[in-house]
């Protein structure tokens, strides 16, 4: 009884202390997004992730989302975050290509995996740790934090039959597919997505590509051009990070960071599941509309095909870390090419 009684007040104490080791640390950041968050899939996962947030920390860890240039420029949200401007933002990946050329192939690789390998490789091929390895320097600590479909392949005013056609076209396009779309003989233009519509009406562009069916829905796009293309062979998958200043992400205690990094995984999930839920509807309503839907010859996705081996061949002579991560991503592919062609039934085949 004694040593019992002994041992009380030291309980006492250790819980006394406990709420100051263990307390929910309470965050505020303001997240500028690189699309708006209207859009399906897109812009709406982050203000859900940032709901998700909420909920599991008891209201403590609050990221505002803030709209494209409400904060930042719609393609400033990299820099934003490398330089400490904010704490943190939501964008494809890629838009910041000339200062770290490997993040074109995390936002969307040409003929690339799609959204659920892509996943696989990032979570269990290693892709993760060379995405941090690869963003250390530049003081930024990305994580997935939302995955897509396909996209469409564009938006043209006239038909596309042979990659002639191509040549001199005025062309919105980010990333590595402006790159290829260049190579066979495009004027590539990079705009964000709320300038697209405006663009295109008044014939600055040509044609565009920017998101799924349904984002492109959303935007306009079927009123002032109306032939649509696909397969999105230049993205397959489309993938959105959650960018956190390095600095900043190495304070926070292992409890936040461990909700944060595990609602974007489950933003992944979500996203992918809308993508796939939503894209039927808009096709059929372009129909409605007097859009022909189109899907590229076998010539064109060849051309298409041969130029985007060129680039990629050309990106990892240049920059080192490209070629590893692409050589990472093309073992993988190659590894679980198997699987793909047995396990899964053909695109082709109907019961």
């Amino acid at each position: 009884m004694k040593t019992l009684l002994k041992a009380i007040p030291l309980c006492a104490a250790l819980v006394a202390a406990a709420p100051s080791t263990w307390a929910q640390e309470t965050v505020r950041w303001g997240i500028p997004m690189s699309f708006g968050s209207n859009l399906t899939a897109l812009g709406d996962t982050m203000p859900w992730v940032s709901e998700q947030l909420k909920k599991v920390s008891g209201g403590t860890v609050n990221l505002q989302v803030f709209e494209p240039g409400k904060l930042v420029p719609a393609l400033g949200v990299f820099d934003a975050v490398s330089t400490g401007k904010v704490e943190a933002g939501y964008s494809f990946m890629g838009y910041e290509l000339g200062k770290v050329p490997v993040s074109a192939i995390y936002g969307a690789l040409p003929f690339g995996m799609e959204t659920p390998q892509f996943a696989a490789w990032m979570y269990y091929g290693g892709g993760d740790a060379l995405l941090k390895e690869a963003f250390r320097p530049h003081n930024v600590y990305p994580i997935l934090c939302g995955s897509i479909s396909p996209e469409g392949a564009g938006w043209f005013r006239k038909e596309i039959k042979t990659p002639a056609d191509l040549q001199g076209l005025k062309f919105r396009a980010a990333a590595l597919g402006g790159k290829i779309y260049q190579k066979l003989g495009a004027s590539v233009t990079m705009l964000p997505g709320g300038e697209l519509y405006q663009a295109l009406e008044k014939g600055v562009l040509d044609g565009t590509e920017f998101s799924l069916p349904s984002v492109d829905d959303q935007l306009g796009f079927a009123k002032v051009a109306k032939h649509y293309y696909m397969p999105g062979w230049h993205q397959p998958s489309t993938n959105q990070y959650l960018y956190v200043n390095l600095q900043v992400w190495n304070k926070l205690k292992p409890q936040t960071q461990a909700q944060i990094e595990t609602t974007c995984t489950a933003g992944v999930a979500i996203a992918m599941a809308k993508a796939e839920a939503t894209q039927a509807a808009a096709l059929e309503k372009f129909e409605k509309e007097g859009v022909k839907l189109h899907q590229f010859n076998k010539t064109m996705l060849d051309a298409f095909g041969k130029a985007s081996r060129e680039v990629l061949a050309e990106e990892s002579a240049k920059d080192p870390m490209f070629k590893k991560t692409y050589d990472s991503m093309s073992a993988f592919m190659n590894k679980n090419r198997k699987w793909h062609d047995l396990g899964y039934l053909p695109r082709d085949y109907k019961n």
